[in-house]
């Protein structure tokens, strides 16, 4: 079975690759007139990043508890 720990560690993985994307669409929307797509998703990819950064928090807390 998996550590709570590796999975703490995909997690963060997973968190880096929406905050890059996050990144990507702010540019995109600097470079767009059409900018309001954009924005919901960039939204929408903060939501899920803050939810992973806290699923990461918990999985690590569970580590140290």
């Amino acid at each position: 079975m998996e550590s709570l720990d590796d999975l703490a560690d995909d997690v963060a993985a997973l968190e880096k690759r929406v905050a890059d994307a996050i990144f990507e669409t702010v540019r995109a929307q600097l470079r767009s007139d059409e900018a309001e797509g954009a924005k919901e998703l960039e939204r929408r990819l903060s939501r899920v990043r803050r939810s992973l950064q806290k699923a990461e928090h918990l999985l690590r807390q569970n580590e140290d508890d």
